[in-house]
């Protein structure tokens, strides 16, 4: 699996919203999102252009672990 390099932090949050994740407040650079779609789940999302990979991969691996998906099914249904 190959993840895009040229996701940003704006994109990401707006893409998490097709699996119910909304910004729930800010600190700096670094937005909270959060979902109640099978159970509470809060991820933190830094408003950076690019998001580094290894981030990003991080970032993934734990929202495809709440939602019980893997991180290619994750990025299909993101459309990243």
């Amino acid at each position: 699996m190959k993840l895009p390099r040229d996701v940003d932090g704006p994109h990401l949050i707006k893409a998490l919203g097709a699996l119910g994740y909304t910004a729930t407040r800010q600190t700096g650079s670094h937005i909270r999102v959060t979902t109640q779609c099978d159970g509470e789940n809060h991820e933190v999302i830094p408003r950076h252009h690019p998001i580094k990979a290894g981030t990003l991969s991080s970032i993934l691996k734990h929202i495809a672990s709440h939602h019980g998906m893997s991180v290619e099914a994750l990025l299909k249904a993101l459309n990243l």
